[in-house]
C-alpha cells in the first residue's frame, strides 16, 4: 500500500454508478470505501475474462493504491524494466525507454496486466466495500436520478454516475451524438510467449511505421503476449471487443515489415485474431447535470489509445469524483469540483493522444525520436496523483 488506510463513514447518498468496466469498477470500490451506498449496474450477464491487455502507468496505479489495490495488481501483472519504439522496415531502436525506476521516480510501479485480471481485483474490492453489484442490468435511459433499466426495472438513486463507455446511455442526456470513427482499426491476439517472440517479451515495446504501428507487452507473469496491430483503414468501422478478424487481412496490411513484426503475425495467426474499428468522442464542455448527474471514463471523455491513457484516465476520474463527493456536502458542489478537478486534464490527454497518433505514423519514421519527444511520460502525465490533487 502507498499512501492511505480508508476510513468508513456512512453516508445517505444513493449513487447509481452505470458500467462495470474499469472505471466504473474503480468508481464504485472507491465511493463504497468512503461510506456511500453504491449500486453497479452492468448490461453484461456476469463479470468474466472480458479483453486483453492493458497498460497502467504510475498515475492509473495511483489511483489504484486510493482504493487498496496497487500491490495486489502490481503482483497480478508485469513491472516491465524497458521497452522501446522501433523501426517497421528494420525493426531498430529508434526510442528505448526506460521503465525500471518508474517507483522511484513517480511513487508508483508501471504495470502491464491482463484486463480480466486487473478486473477480477476491482470486482474483489468492491464487493468488499459493500458495492450492490447488478449483471443483466442494461440501462435503457435515465429519467431524473432513476436508471430505467431494458427489462423495465427501474433503479432509484440521489446520484448518477456514467461510466457506461463508449455507447454511453447516459451520455445521451448531454448530446445526442454517436461516437465517431477516428479512421484507424485494430486487431488483437493474445499468444503463448515462445520461440521468436521471447526477445519481443523480454523487451517489449512499439513496432511504427506509416500509417500502421504495432504493439505488444507481457501478461499473465510473462506466459502470453498481448498483440495489437494498428491501421489506418477506410470502409469498415464495427466497433466491438470480440468480432472474429481474418488473419490473412492482417498479414496482408503488414506485407513489406521487419521479421519481427512477421513472427508476431504468425503466432497471431494459430489462435483467435478479433478486429474492431476506433470510435471516440469529441470533448463535450461539462461532464455534470443538474446537479444529481456526471460521466467519467470513456463515457465522459472515449479517446484514441495512442498514449496508453484511456484506463488511467477512468480510475483519475473514479478517484477525483469520490474525493470531490466525500468533501462535499452537497452532490452538486462534489460533482461541479469533480469536473473542474478532470475537465482539462482528460481533454488534453484526448487532443495529444490523437496527435501521437499522427507522430508515430508519419511517413519519415526514420525521424521519430531525433526531435523533441511529445509521449505520455515526456508530457508529464505520469506525475499526476489523483489522491491528492485539488478538488
Amino acid at each position: 500500500m502507498l499512501l492511505k488506510a480508508h476510513r468508513r463513514t456512512m453516508r445517505s447518498d444513493r449513487i447509481i454508478v452505470v458500467g462495470g468496466g474499469i472505471g466504473g469498477m474503480t468508481a464504485a470500490a472507491a465511493l463504497g470505501q468512503a461510506g456511500f451506498q453504491v449500486t453497479l449496474l452492468e448490461a453484461a450477464t456476469a463479470f468474466g475474462e472480458i479483453g486483453a491487455g492493458v497498460t497502467l502507468a504510475p498515475n492509473a496505479m495511483k489511483g489504484l493504491d486510493h482504493i487498496g489495490i496497487c500491490e495486489a495488481v502490481a503482483a497480478a501483472g508485469i513491472e516491465p524494466t524497458k521497452q522501446r519504439i522501433q523501426h517497421w522496415e528494420d525493426g531498430r531502436t529508434l526510442v528505448p525507454m526506460e521503465r525500471s525506476s518508474a517507483r522511484s521516480k513517480y511513487g508508483a510501479p508501471y504495470v502491464t496486466i491482463h484486463r480480466a485480471d486487473l478486473h477480477a481485483l476491482l470486482v474483489q474490492a468492491a464487493r468488499g466495500a459493500g458495492v450492490n453489484l447488478q449483471t443483466g442490468a442494461a440501462v435503457d435511459h435515465i429519467d431524473g436520478t432513476r436508471a430505467v433499466l431494458h427489462d423495465g426495472r427501474v433503479v432509484k438513486g440521489d446520484i448518477i454516475i456514467g461510466a457506461d463507455g463508449l455507447k454511453s446511455a447516459v451520455r445521451k442526456l448531454f448530446e445526442p451524438v454517436d461516437a465517431h470513427f477516428t479512421g484507424h482499426v485494430a486487431w488483437r491476439a493474445l499468444v503463448p510467449v515462445e520461440g521468436p517472440l521471447t526477445p519481443l517479451s523480454d523487451w517489449p515495446g512499439i513496432h511504427i511505421g506509416p500509417g500502421r504501428m504495432v504493439t505488444r507487452y507481457p501478461v499473465r507473469g510473462g506466459s502470453l503476449l498481448n498483440l495489437v496491430f494498428f491501421a489506418r483503414q477506410d470502409g469498415w468501422n464495427d466497433e466491438g471487443w470480440s468480432i472474429p478478424a481474418d488473419p490473412q487481412d492482417l498479414k496482408d496490411t503488414y506485407q513489406g515489415w521487419c521479421p519481427e513484426v512477421q513472427a508476431m503475425i504468425e503466432a497471431a495467426r494459430n489462435g483467435p485474431i478479433f478486429k474492431w474499428a476506433i470510435n471516440a468522442r469529441s470533448p463535450l464542455p461539462d461532464w455534470s447535470m443538474a446537479g444529481r448527474i456526471a460521466l467519467m471514463g470513456d463515457a465522459a471523455h472515449a479517446m484514441t489509445p495512442f498514449l496508453g491513457q484511456g484506463a488511467a484516465c477512468a480510475i483519475e476520474d473514479a478517484i477525483v469524483l469520490t474525493r470531490a463527493l466525500e468533501d462535499s456536502g452537497d452532490p452538486a458542489d462534489g460533482l461541479r469540483r469533480y469536473v473542474d478537478a478532470r475537465h482539462e486534464r482528460a481533454t488534453f490527454i484526448q487532443q495529444e493522444s490523437n496527435a501521437n497518433a499522427e507522430r508515430m505514423q508519419r511517413a519519415d519514421s526514420d525521424l521519430f525520436g531525433l526531435g523533441e519527444m511529445r509521449d505520455e511520460e515526456s508530457l508529464g502525465l505520469f506525475e499526476y496523483d489523483c489522491r491528492t490533487v485539488p478538488v
